[in-house]
């Protein structure tokens, strides 16, 4: 099942919408959110093993903050295989960074996939083909493959891809030219992208060969990739924070997209969990909850003494964390960001955020 592929887990994200259970010292990836009793990092981890042969080909960027975490969560992964961003910068730099460590170490030939820590997939199997699809496409052209999601609602929350020409069939999976990225559109033109049937969600997975990227940043993202070049580590202060659909993917003209149906979600925020439960309840419980009168809840506590009672309540998502209790309208999870920016404003309410 070796696919001679380099896979790497983007692990540096903050996960501020899971608030209060995510912390900076306890982000959303250490988290366990699918009830299988690992964490968000540890299944993406597991789910690319048979894919990379084994744990020597795996690789992890994080950030400093939670870069010992790491170590703990995935004892199996050699320590030099994890990269420590000093400050995040989003995804370019890190994407950029990886893909030159990678090159120096393996040949600018290596085919490198990248991969969010905080995704659920339902399908392994699936999941599997379909990443071996995009390998064999990037090894066969210059294409940077990315892979896209069905959707099943019109999100505004996801960015969407437009797919092209065919160009072909990869492993039985067609593939597709990009004609454009959009990213979160309002609803009625997510409306209007659904009905052309042309479009997919930007799942954030993305496969190449080395020399590919390294390539088209030299056109599109020059002072980037020169300052990694030239500074490594060193450089990071001085880059700017920006993504790598914004620096690279929405500029090139070697995008190409490989539809994936495999049971997909990006565990954003609160919400997501609803989309996990297999059959429809009247409040999604995760603590010892007693209601009247409450329903579309999502109730969660992480300690198993303590009582949550809601009475005459409705689509409101109630988390209580050791010092801290979020009470929001489910339609305002993307929010908590806001609010999260007011108390590290506080600097009496770091207690808190970690």
């Amino acid at each position: 099942m070796k696919t001679n592929l380099i896979p790497v887990i983007l692990a540096g994200g903050k996960g501020e919408r899971f608030w209060p259970l995510s912390r900076t010292k306890r982000p959303k990836q250490f988290l366990s959110l699918d009830g299988s009793g690992k964490s968000l990092l540890q299944s993406t981890a597991e789910r690319l093993l048979p894919l990379a042969g084994d744990w020597d080909k795996i690789w992890v960027v994080t950030s400093a903050l939670i870069a010992a975490g790491v170590k703990e969560q995935l004892p199996q992964l050699p320590e030099a295989n994890i990269l420590i961003e000093p400050e995040g910068k989003d995804t370019a730099p890190a994407v950029t960074w990886t893909t030159l460590e990678i090159a120096r170490k393996y040949g600018a030939e290596s085919n490198i996939a990248f991969f969010p820590a905080d995704h659920w997939i339902a399908d392994r199997a699936a999941f599997e083909d379909t990443i071996k699809a995009a390998n064999a496409l990037a090894k066969d052209i210059d294409a940077i493959v990315t892979l896209g999601i069905q959707p099943n609602y019109p999100s505004t929350g996801y960015g969407y891809i437009e797919r092209g020409d065919e160009i072909g069939k990869y492993n039985q999976i067609n593939a597709y030219q990009v004609t454009r990225f959009t990213e979160k559109p309002d609803r009625p033109t997510a409306e209007s992208f659904i009905k052309t049937g042309k479009y997919s969600w930007n799942s954030g997975m993305f496969i190449f060969r080395a020399k590919v990227v390294l390539a088209e940043l030299e056109k599109f993202a020059p002072q980037l990739l020169n300052s990694l070049k030239e500074k490594g580590i060193k450089a990071y202060p001085e880059l700017e924070k920006t993504s790598i659909d914004y620096a690279l993917m929405e500029k090139t003209n070697l995008a190409y997209v490989i539809p994936a149906d495999f049971g997909w979600d990006d565990l954003g925020d609160w919400n997501a969990l609803e989309r996990l439960q297999k059959e429809k309840q009247t409040n999604l419980e995760l603590a010892n909850h007693v209601s009247k009168d409450t329903k579309g809840a999502i109730v969660y506590s992480s300690d198993e003494d303590e009582i949550i009672v809601t009475i005459g309540l409705e689509d409101v998502v109630i988390v209580r964390d050791r010092n801290a209790t979020l009470i929001v309208k489910k339609d305002r999870t993307q929010e908590i960001k806001q609010v999260l920016k007011s108390l590290k404003a506080d600097p009496n309410a770091n207690k808190y955020l970690s």
